[in-house]
């Protein structure tokens, strides 16, 4: 009996490659930040941004990053050879992102002259006019990761914000009131990130993915769980289809409650699979 061919119509992997994917949990230790990205203080990295859009997205197709910053995620959309387009809200990240993917595209030469890769400077819940103003496409594939809340303005962020403030990088996204990263309260912080990503939905193909990369926080002797809130609240627009476990195995243990409390060194972030139903 012949062989079933492999009806491959998500992406353009082999089978090996579809299959390792689909572990439920992964270990990715990013390479070292570029210095002209380190202003930023949680960029996202492209390798990791690269295996989602390939998996998610044929040669070709369109990719979103609406929380864009230094552009990550257009940078690894070059390199899969996907279109792509960012929306960012800091006007010092987008100048950024846009001169990271002009050099992207003169390293890459040829092969990416065709590929849009477009950065929009402006504010991802006004989605609707943005995408009218500089006609976005409905795209095959969102991949974003939003702020932890405001967990850079945590007390336990103080040593760190030292640290950086030492080097005159940021140690915060902005002083924009708009920016999620600045919301003090929980509650209006998930709504506001809620509205951004349901807005997002008519822009989504059907059947179009879109993965929310995003940890649970603590603040206040508190665990806030923000993965899992997204998850349930989202679920009522888009179908929840998975999860993969992000693990970072490289990071130094700190001694948080030592001796008195259970406080975990958080080296995990979930990776939420969402798609568009239509509808």
């Amino acid at each position: 009996m012949a062989r079933r061919q492999f009806n491959n119509r998500l992406n353009d992997l082999d089978t090996k490659t579809w299959l390792k994917f689909q572990k439920s949990w992964f270990v990715h230790n990013p390479p070292p930040r570029r210095k002209d990205v380190l202003r930023h203080p949680a960029k996202f990295p492209e390798t990791l941004s690269q295996e989602f859009i390939e998996f998610f997205t044929k040669r070709g197709g369109v990719v979103l990053d609406p929380m864009a910053g230094t552009g990550s995620a257009l940078v690894a959309a070059l390199r899969s050879g996907r279109h792509s387009y960012g929306i960012e809200l800091n006007p010092a990240y987008a100048a950024i992102a846009r001169q990271v993917v002009s050099e992207e595209r003169s390293l890459l030469g040829e092969e990416v002259c065709e590929l849009a890769a477009e950065i929009i400077q402006g504010d991802a819940a006004d989605i609707t006019r943005l995408a009218a103003n500089h006609k976005l496409p409905v795209v095959d594939y969102v991949l974003t990761s939003p702020p932890y809340w405001d967990m850079l303005h945590a007390h336990g962020a103080q040593t760190q914000n030292k640290r950086r403030l030492s080097q005159e990088l940021d140690v915060f996204y902005s002083d924009d009131p708009a920016d999620l990263g600045n919301m003090s309260d929980y509650g209006e912080f998930l709504r506001k990130l809620l509205v951004i990503y349901v807005g997002l939905k008519p822009f989504i193909k059907p059947g179009g993915y879109m993965t929310v990369i995003v940890k649970n926080v603590k603040k206040g002797g508190k665990m806030y769980p923000l993965a899992w809130d997204l998850a349930s609240q989202l679920s009522q627009f888009y179908t929840l289809k998975d999860e993969r476990i992000w693990c970072q195995d490289n990071q130094r243990l700190a001694p948080y409650g030592l001796g008195s409390a259970w406080v975990s060194n958080t080296f995990h972030h979930y990776c939420l699979q969402f798609r568009n139903e239509g509808g």
